[in-house]
């Protein structure tokens, strides 16, 4: 068994080619920002909850799980509470007289959050790595 065949490695490994894949296409808008007529593009973040339901086939077939409440001072049902809306993008976008829609400060933004979160992707795999080493006592 290798470090690769341990499932937080590879989700960790999916996650930072995402990102990397994220930040070619970030780089492809700002490298047509004055190309008339482009329009941004940007990746689809993985939604959990989508992955899980082709998983587990129709929704038909997906029974809801409900808690327990065994005692007056149990917390009920949080599933009716929860709004789970997912954000909407924002539709409207500047353009340039020339028909372009990429706007620099906008991808310098997602520039910078890609970046960090593919720092943190790559702090967490080394952590598990050093966790490991002293596990084994190197």
């Amino acid at each position: 068994m290798t470090i690769q065949d341990i499932g937080l490695f590879q989700a960790i490994g999916a996650k930072m080619d995402y990102l990397n894949q994220r930040q070619s296409v970030i780089a492809q808008n700002v490298a047509n920002a004055d190309t008339p007529g482009y329009s941004p593009k940007d990746l689809v973040p993985v939604d959990f909850s989508t992955m899980l339901k082709a998983q587990m086939g129709s929704e038909n077939s997906v029974k809801p799980v409900s808690i327990a409440v065994t005692d007056s001072q149990h917390l009920g049902d949080v599933n009716d509470k929860m709004n789970l809306d997912a954000k909407k993008q924002k539709s409207t976008y500047e353009v340039a007289p020339a028909g372009n829609a990429v706007i620099m400060e906008e991808q310098l933004i997602k520039s910078g959050e890609n970046m960090m979160d593919y720092n943190m992707m790559l702090n967490l795999y080394q952590k598990q790595v050093s966790m490991f080493r002293i596990a084994l006592g190197r």
